[in-house]
């Protein structure tokens, strides 16, 4: 499809109209407080992958409700510690995959975690392992509206918590330097990683592309795209119900975490992408309140953004922050 949203003059002085719950603070405060009643238990088992060149350590950390979260750690093989460290957060349906699969970060000499999305890794690579044992009121098929009744039941409560604790059981393995962490995802990974950046206030950078869960009144109205048409499906049956449902969105919109991240930020938009439309990426980017941002732009792509480009520019960028 070609260009549909705004122009990029336009992009880079829009704002969103999500408005920010007054609580919101006061609110992800308390969830991480819970969370922390829970014995972080982060456990580490080394497993035999057949590659030379890079160690891989099977995890189990605790998360939301102290349910148990897996992930992977990647490690140059034979390293010695402390290494900066990345860590990554998965697209909508994907899993952490098989061991071998995504080598880059630890083949540039850093400690690499991914983190396993609770309830999914069943649409796409390698498979997840992660079970989501929370239940919750009637929702359109998906994740985008589970536990959408309220903020305390919210689906992504628990994965954004699962987050932070990914990035605090990383930190706690004695090859990584917690002084050195980089969080980074794309689609929805990209909208954890505001989300974590907003809400882990000590890391060193942070790289979110095509970044999904940003300016949720915009994305629902603006794209007929899965997932922010889960969305649209759910009001479509549930009339009258449209501002509920917003306000539950309001505490989950990467726009409010990207008003607290202060880290050097660099973000990707693709000016066709119908999934995470390029103003809800732009709506994040301008809310980033660290001044050290920048973003790239790929005019003629769709949700795939920069791909290998992609890459390379953050290989490149992450060589000044770790």
């Amino acid at each position: 499809m070609a260009l549909f949203d705004l122009s990029l003059e336009e992009l880079h002085e829009y704002r969103s109209e999500s408005a920010e719950p007054q609580d919101f603070d006061a609110f992800w405060s308390k969830t991480l407080q819970e969370a922390r009643e829970h014995d972080l238990d982060a456990r580490f088992e080394r497993v035999e992958t057949g590659l030379s060149t890079v160690e891989v350590y099977d995890v189990t950390f605790a998360g939301y409700g102290g349910h148990p979260v897996k992930g992977w750690l990647k490690v140059p093989a034979a390293a010695e510690g402390p290494l900066p460290l990345v860590v990554e957060f998965i697209g909508y349906g994907g899993g952490r995959g098989l061991p071998h699969e995504n080598l880059l970060w630890a083949s540039t000499g850093r400690a690499h975690f991914v983190m396993d999305t609770r309830g999914q890794g069943s649409a796409w690579g390698g498979g997840g392992g992660t079970a989501d044992p929370v239940g919750g009121a009637p929702s359109y098929p998906g994740f985008m509206t589970r536990g959408i009744d309220a903020p305390e039941h919210y689906y992504y409560r628990r994965v954004y918590t699962d987050a932070v604790r990914a990035v605090e059981a990383a930190r706690a393995h004695p090859l990584t330097d917690a002084g050195r962490t980089v969080a980074l995802g794309a689609s929805q990974g990209g909208g954890i990683t505001i989300a974590v950046g907003g809400l882990v206030p000590d890391l060193v950078a942070v790289a979110p592309d095509v970044p999904f869960l940003c300016d949720f009144p915009r994305a629902a109205t603006l794209t007929d795209r899965h997932p922010y048409r889960e969305i649209g499906l759910f009001l479509k049956t549930h009339r009258g119900r449209t501002q509920d449902a917003l306000r539950t969105l309001s505490y989950f919109d990467g726009v409010h975490f990207a008003a607290r991240g202060t880290a050097p930020a660099l973000f990707s938009a693709a000016l066709e992408d119908q999934t995470c439309p390029p103003s809800t990426v732009f709506a994040a980017f301008n809310a980033w309140a660290g001044e050290d941002k920048a973003i790239e732009v790929y005019e003629f792509n769709d949700h795939e953004g920069g791909g290998p480009y992609q890459e390379a520019a953050k290989v490149r960028w992450l060589r000044s922050y770790a």
